[in-house]
């Protein structure tokens, strides 16, 4: 087998993070098939006494894991400053509370070095709750370019979980902006907009925790102006019509007003997938 390229892990954790959840996604990142030797650690303001004996353990067992601290920014800065301190063209993308399956790396890697023309890439996620571990569903997203770039005027076309992408590309765009929310959407609308080559994997390769705080969040009002503003951002730069804006806008409207019951069977039938 052709040896693949090395590559980066790019993960921020910050206060409110559960401690185990936390060490369950950093483990399953440094037990890949494809293993890492840069795995970039940003620690998002002070952390809990818990989080920081988990980072103090892992940090003395493995020599590839580099953590650094910053005050505290927020999502989108902390991914800015650690996309200048990974050392590879290849950066892996990982949320703090997620697993990965343990060929994610080995078959999102492989998958761009044969086709370099590739800038990003995701896969499909796979939706488990997080106090049982049973399987909830698999959230599937658009496979070809073409399909990414239509379905991201409306929503955003990768799991973020799952998202791997060129340095190069995510330093020409400016990488991510500073807005509190939605800030990976609209890092992805920005590398498709300068002509970023996108491609999802139809097979599941994270597996996203699901808490009672999921679909609450979804109900949240900063996190309802979030998505009104983000989308507005996009429309406004040009890549989406007043109708790609509206229509999200309007189902996000209507989830926010309906009985709070209600929200996470609308979420299932009509916003998954």
């Amino acid at each position: 087998m052709e040896k693949l390229p090395a590559y980066s892990v790019l993960m921020s954790v910050y206060e409110k993070e559960n401690a185990e959840f936390f060490r369950e996604s950093v483990n399953s990142m440094l037990a890949q098939t494809l293993p890492t030797d840069d795995f970039v650690l940003v620690c998002d303001g002070e952390l809990t006494p818990e989080l920081d004996e988990v980072i103090a353990e892992l940090e003395s067992r493995h020599k590839c894991l580099h953590v650094y601290r910053i005050e505290h920014a927020g999502t989108g800065a902390c991914a800015n400053y650690g996309i200048e301190k990974c050392r590879h063209e290849y950066i892996v993308k990982m949320d703090s509370d997620d697993v990965a399956l343990p060929d994610r790396c080995m078959r999102s890697i492989s998958a761009m070095a044969k086709h370099p023309e590739i800038d990003m890439l995701g896969a499909y996620i796979e939706e488990f709750d997080s106090d049982t571990g049973k399987v909830l569903a698999v959230k599937k997203t658009p496979l070809t370019n073409s399909e990414i770039h239509r379905y991201s005027r409306r929503r955003n076309p990768f799991n973020n979980q799952t998202l791997v992408y060129k340095k190069s590309m995510a330093q020409r765009v400016g990488g991510y902006s500073t807005i509190k929310r939605c800030e990976d959407y609209e890092f992805v609308v920005k590398m498709l907009r300068e002509g970023a080559y996108g491609v999802n994997l139809g097979r599941t390769l994270v597996r996203y925790r699901v808490t009672e705080d999921n679909y609450k969040r979804r109900r949240n009002w900063a996190n309802t102006k979030a998505f009104f503003h983000v989308r507005w951002r996009i429309h406004r730069s040009g890549y989406s019509s007043l109708v790609d804006f509206l229509v999200p806008c309007a189902l996000q409207l209507f989830i926010f007003v309906m009985p709070s019951k209600l929200t996470g069977f609308i979420y299932k039938k009509l916003l998954r997938g």
